[in-house]
């Protein structure tokens, strides 16, 4: 097979605003994302840390680096996939993330899989 197909992941997004936790007078937007990561590739790899670029409406920017994710590393045979949620939270009512994971495969490569930047957005914000 091809070698790009060897490492290739694959990775699909859901956001979530959280009204009950958030304090808009206080400004702050709490936002859960719930992220599958699917390894369409035929080698085993396992999830080892994650990088998260935190944009927020006013230019402010987070970064977040740590091992795992929701204090796992997970192990992701040809065709596994492991969904997980988190959150995070926002000064503004409007914002983004993006970011990568570095993933170990079990012929020890390693590589980096891009996180498709995401929109974090109070209802009815945007049109």
């Amino acid at each position: 097979m091809a070698e790009e197909k060897k490492y290739e992941i694959d990775i699909s997004i859901r956001t979530t605003y959280l009204p009950d936790q958030s304090d808009t007078e206080a400004d702050r937007h709490v936002f859960a994302y719930t992220i599958t990561i699917a390894n369409i590739g035929n080698v085993t790899t396992q999830l080892i840390s994650r990088h998260w670029i935190i944009n927020h409406g006013d230019g402010t920017t987070q970064e977040v680096r740590g091992l795992g994710v929701v204090g796992e590393q997970p192990l992701l045979k040809p065709g596994d996939s492991f969904e997980y949620t988190s959150g995070t939270v926002i000064s503004t009512p409007v914002g983004s993330m993006k970011g990568s994971y570095q993933m170990a495969a079990e012929d020890g490569m390693h590589f980096d899989v891009a996180i498709p930047e995401f929109i974090l957005s109070v209802p009815r914000i945007l049109h």
